[in-house]
């Protein structure tokens, strides 16, 4: 009787796994659910996109926030919001870094050399910020005899533009606009053949669409290159680890990061361009996610 009631135990046993099996790794619904913060800037939208998608295929529940410069990291630094995909360390994001940094986790970069400066079309005829204060009525804007078209005030690129043109002692005005606004007029004075120089910064789409080139800047006050980091909240780690271990996984080249910009911006959608990258390059993608082993909590 007692091996009777042992096999249909074990009997029963077997049904209950079949009917309910066992998951190793449980993930609640709330689990599921994380913000990004993307900020308003070509590469982030793109890469935040394309992870919103590649997140969304396996079961996650992301949720885009648009948020400014600050907003980036002093959400991520208050718990707010989960993911940032983008920080340019050491050197471009260290002031915000300062002073957010101790409640957010960095982790892996995925994009390594990035560089940022005035910016001309290849047709000008100088190659140096020090030329430009020879030939600065040669480059009227937005109404102004001498200009140069920046992009949001906030931002640090403006802070060192700033800089340069005292540096090199430049009588030209910075004029705060936006990426939206800044190519807008790149793409008039490409057409027209015109002189422009605009604050810029790689990787952008602009250098797979444009021939342009940097103005050499001898004092360095752009300073040298970084690479772009993903950030965290404090114990995203913990919470997604398989997340983080594909993210830690993935790394873009300037061509590769340039393209995806390059078609978002010419499906003018950046979910369908996203996607239509991803439909070309699935198996750049399939290689960080099978990665999934790699975290950096």
């Amino acid at each position: 009787m007692g091996r009777i009631m042992s096999v249909v135990a074990a009997t029963i046993m077997v049904f209950g796994l079949l009917v309910h099996p066992i998951n190793v790794h449980p993930v609640s619904a709330q689990q599921r659910n994380m913000t990004i913060g993307m900020t308003n800037w070509a590469e982030n939208i793109a890469v935040a996109n394309l992870w919103t998608i590649l997140l969304e295929e396996r079961g996650y529940q992301p949720e885009l926030r648009s948020v400014d410069r600050v907003l980036a990291f002093s959400g991520l630094a208050r718990g707010d919001i989960d993911l940032g995909l983008e920080t340019w360390l050491p050197k471009t994001d260290k002031s915000v870094m300062d002073r957010f940094g101790k409640s957010i986790e960095v982790h892996d970069s995925w994009y390594k050399g990035t560089r940022q400066g005035f910016v001309v079309p290849s047709y000008v005829s100088i190659d140096s910020i020090r030329e430009l204060s020879e030939h600065e009525t040669d480059f009227p804007a937005a109404g102004e005899q001498a200009a140069i078209v920046g992009i949001d005030p906030g931002s640090s690129l403006m802070q060192m533009a700033e800089k340069v043109l005292k540096t090199y002692d430049l009588d030209m005005k910075l004029i705060n606009s936006s990426e939206t606004g800044m190519m807008s007029a790149l793409a008039r004075a490409y057409r027209d053949k015109a002189p422009i120089v605009v604050t810029l910064w790689s990787p952008h789409w602009a250098f797979a669409q444009y021939d342009l080139k940097y103005l050499e800047d001898t004092e360095n006050d752009f300073g040298g290159s970084d690479d772009i980091h993903l950030m965290s909240r404090a114990g995203f780690g913990q919470d997604f680890p398989e997340v983080l271990g594909w993210l830690n996984a993935w790394d873009m080249s300037d061509a590769q990061l340039g393209s995806l910009m390059l078609t978002i911006e010419q499906a003018g959608n950046a979910e369908a361009g996203a996607r239509k990258w991803l439909s070309e390059n699935r198996s750049l993608a399939d290689g960080w996610l099978a990665a999934n082993s790699k975290t950096n909590p």
